[in-house]
């Protein structure tokens, strides 16, 4: 069997993928055995650095999921079973190197979740073609074809993250100003029925002091700790803002300087990690993804055509940007 052909043991069975010759910054996997149908394997970048691109996205299917809808009678399928599957993972490398897999749902093409044995073995086999792409003398032209196709959509998303964070960070900052008038206020309004309370005791004076949801004590407790929240939160949001122009300074500096995409962290790791089989499978919620924000156009995967419609064009990435 030749280096760009597969075995995969399974649970439904053993499946064989045999890669196509690459197609700029894919490579398509053609199913036999216990699976048929394709799988799609393109570059796309780190999920913590939206300007790094050093992982590799595995789609069901003879495309890019996050660019466009396969076909129902395109999708893969069990050999004995007669439902597609749509589902996509990513393959990385943590922060020391070690191989790392995000799973993205995984469903029927009528938009139901599958069993838990069908689901591992989709997870299998995708991990395995992507595993594959990841060791290819050729992963940097199609890390680097995919930085270019991505390039545009996270620039518009990274560039209305900046604008979004800053508008954050200013509406916290005002309100963290405003809490300071609003505290004293407070603090003087209790002391007032403190002392009404002294020269008279009533127990309505004293529900009115009492720590309880509502009570003056309780609003004066909030009133307290609302400043230096807001000011934490607002210093977040400019930590943020200046994260995403420094990553669209980097992808705007590799658009127009091409090379070579740099290794990530514990790349040539990540690759020993595949071979030995190690590596932690991280499955994030569902709608983990960022949508389309405010004419980003960033991909995403295809919309199921059950939820949406046989005619609904593609949406976005996340990662919640081509967060593939």
């Amino acid at each position: 069997m030749n280096r760009d052909s597969l075995t995969v043991e399974t649970s439904a069975g053993t499946v064989h993928a045999t890669a196509g010759l690459r197609r700029g910054d894919a490579v398509v996997f053609e199913l036999g055995g216990a699976m048929r149908g394709s799988v799609h394997v393109t570059g796309t970048h780190h999920p913590q650095h939206w300007d790094r691109f050093t992982a590799v996205r595995a789609c069901l299917g003879p495309v890019n999921a996050y660019q466009t809808t396969a076909p129902d009678d395109a999708l893969p399928r069990l050999a004995r079973g007669s439902s597609g599957y749509r589902g996509s993972l990513r393959l990385y490398s943590d922060v020391v190197g070690r191989p790392e897999v995000s799973v993205y749902a995984m469903e029927t093409a009528a938009g139901h979740e599958p069993f838990p044995k069908t689901t591992a073995t989709l997870t299998a086999v995708l991990r395995a073609c992507a595993e594959h792409v990841m060791q290819r003398e050729d992963l940097p032209a199609i890390l680097t074809a995919s930085r270019e196709r991505d390039t545009p959509a996270l620039l518009r998303f990274l560039d209305w993250s900046v604008t979004h964070h800053q508008a954050e960070a200013a509406r916290l900052e005002a309100e963290a100003r405003a809490a300071q008038p609003a505290r004293r206020a407070a603090v003087a309004a209790w002391w007032t029925v403190a002392r009404w309370f002294t020269a008279s005791p009533h127990p309505v004076l004293l529900v009115m002091l009492a720590d309880y949801y509502g009570s003056l004590s309780r609003h004066v407790s909030v009133m307290q700790w609302l400043a230096p929240y807001c000011l934490t939160a607002a210093s977040r949001e400019h930590d943020q803002a200046r994260r995403a122009e420094t990553e669209a300074a980097s992808l705007r500096n590799q658009q127009n300087s091409p090379a070579s995409p740099r290794p990530g962290l514990g790349q040539h790791s990540l690759n020993r990690g595949i071979s030995a089989g190690h590596g932690r499978v991280h499955t994030p919620p569902k709608d983990t993804i960022i949508n389309s924000v405010r004419g980003a156009s960033l991909p995403q995967p295809a919309p199921s055509r059950t939820l949406h419609g046989p005619d609904a064009p593609p949406d976005r990435e996340t990662d919640r940007p081509c967060a593939g």
